[in-house]
């Protein structure tokens, strides 16, 4: 992962994956909102059910490519221990990278079986194993054994709030299953932790992107960027806050300006707020029209009885018995 294509590949696969789950989490709240569940996967619905494990097959597979990559591929000789079969220091940040992706693989492996298999799986438990996956992420990445300072550091510290917030979401929703806004807050922090890895592979080790008065050196088998000052440094992470911030800002309107597309065409008219000073209002006005229609009956029945009277009475004159 400590490369530009170690960082952009996984940061790819988790922005795919975050607006996969914010479609469809936003698709299924506009189609049934009062019995909306939170979900830990969705099924794909194209290729008429061909393809219905995408989602989990693409994780596995990403995640067995991950550690290949890590441990087999990427190391000069093509496996990561030294001669003694110990752990080199050089590869250490190559097993906690894997072990990351160990995780993911764990959960998407899980789920795959219980959904084939029909294994019953206790409510919530999926969202347990993937709160799991991402511990181990936000622990991995804060006691990260290359101990990133300067820049490169403080890119990564930006990086663990997203990942704070994926499992804060992940473990709300065990107790909260029908919360939407934890849902949507879920998947948008997985758009967001995708897009600033792909940020990071191109701000940390394209020399185009790297910030002013820094550079990229080599130092224990890989590269990193060393700021010249300390001004240089401080400039360079006022930069990483406001990407930061303008990449929240972007995430944020792209997902208000996608619910109110879709939720736009809803069959069913969305629930307004009405005030309860209105509502009283409203309310007295109904109960004064119904009073009006009861009036309105009630004396139609009078002047009905009375004109039934009155004709009563006129048939009564007094009979004319001469002749």
């Amino acid at each position: 992962m400590g490369t530009f294509i170690g960082h952009v590949v996984p940061g790819a696969g988790f922005l795919f994956i975050g607006l996969w789950h914010l479609f469809n989490t936003i698709t299924n709240y506009a189609h049934s909102p009062w019995d909306f569940q939170a979900r830990p996967w969705f099924p794909a619905k194209f290729g008429r059910g061909k393809f219905k494990y995408a989602e989990l097959v693409a994780i596995i597979a990403g995640s067995c490519l991950s550690i290949l990559a890590e441990l087999f591929i990427g190391p000069e000789r093509h496996q990561p221990l030294a001669d003694d079969w110990s752990i080199p220091p050089e590869h250490l940040h190559n097993f906690e990278h894997s072990s990351i992706s160990l995780f993911f693989l764990i959960y998407a492996s899980v789920a795959l079986y219980a959904e084939i298999l029909k294994f019953t799986v206790p409510p919530g438990a999926l969202h347990v194993i993937a709160a799991i996956a991402f511990s181990q992420e936000l622990l991995l990445f804060h006691l990260h054994s290359a101990d990133h300072m300067g820049a490169e550091g403080h890119y990564h510290w930006l990086l663990q709030l997203i990942v704070v917030v994926t499992l804060s979401a992940t473990l709300l929703e065990v107790v909260f299953p029908q919360g939407f806004l934890l849902a949507t807050v879920r998947s948008a922090s997985l758009v967001f932790q995708g897009a600033w890895f792909v940020h990071m592979g191109f701000m940390l080790w394209i020399p185009l992107f790297v910030p002013k008065g820094c550079q990229m050196v080599r130092t224990e088998g890989h590269y990193v960027v060393n700021c010249a000052t300390q001004e240089a440094t401080m400039r360079a992470k006022a930069l990483a806050n406001l990407q930061f911030n303008w990449y929240l800002a972007g995430i944020v309107l792209f997902t208000i300006v996608v619910y109110a597309k879709m939720t736009t065409h809803r069959a069913e008219a969305p629930v307004t707020y009405q005030a309860l000073e209105a509502k009283a209002m409203v309310d007295h006005d109904i109960e004064l029209g119904s009073n009006d229609k009861h009036g309105d009956c009630a004396g139609h029945r009078r002047w009905t009885e009375e004109s039934q009277g009155s004709m009563d009475m006129d048939d009564m004159n007094p009979i004319n018995l001469e002749r």
